[in-house]
């Protein structure tokens, strides 16, 4: 009996992770773009140089068959820290991680995940920006963070610009719309680092 118990354990193990893999899948949002894609471009051409420097994403990707379990690890991660300053730190490297893949997928011609990491990117980023103002509220001094996620949230826009680029034409307008989450973000961060009597870094942009 005790043989069996060792042989059949790790088998349902192995199943249960299958099975939780596909339905992570299943539920996912799908975005299925066809247009086609301009030619000659060249990433960050755009002479605006942001000092943000965004974290590598990894070699295991959203359309990886192991994505699942990485983003499952995310969420365990931001569940297990109790520090509420390092939890707005890990949704924007969340953020800044998505974002990265994003364009990568893009560039692979992934569009339709690229999309769809995108959007999640941007969502972190709206998720660090609130958690900042959940900490300020609580009197944790957030002074630091809020000139990383003004950096931040330039570089997000300036990256969403340059995928917008390479993006087939028909996803254009949805990339277009998330553009309102690192302009936001901004504002918001800017404002109050202002209102502490603190310098913002520059928006190079012609939104400010």
């Amino acid at each position: 009996m005790l043989k069996r118990l060792v042989l059949v354990i790790p088998f349902l193990i192995f199943a249960f992770f299958i099975l939780f893999i596909s339905v992570l899948r299943i539920a996912s949002v799908k975005y299925e773009f066809m247009g086609d894609k301009p030619k000659n471009v060249v990433l960050g051409d755009n002479g605006i140089k942001i000092d943000y420097f965004l974290a590598y994403p990894g070699r295991i990707l959203p359309d990886s068959f192991f994505w699942p379990v990485k983003a499952a690890r995310d969420k365990i991660w931001y569940a297990i820290t109790t520090n509420q300053g390092k939890k707005a730190e890990l949704l924007l490297l969340f953020a800044d991680k998505r974002l990265g893949s994003s364009l990568i997928l893009f560039q692979k011609d992934n569009a339709d995940v690229g999309f769809s990491t995108l959007s999640k990117a941007e969502k972190y980023l709206e998720s660090a920006s609130d958690k900042e103002k959940e900490n300020r509220a609580k009197n944790i001094d957030t002074n630091e963070f809020l000139q990383r996620l003004i950096s931040a949230s330039l570089k997000h826009f300036q990256v969403i610009k340059e995928i917008e680029n390479i993006a087939p034409e028909d996803a254009r307008p949805k990339i277009i719309e998330l553009e309102v989450y690192p302009k936001k973000v901004y504002e918001s961060a800017r404002n109050a680092i202002l209102d502490k009597g603190m310098p913002s870094p520059d928006n190079p942009f012609d939104w400010k």
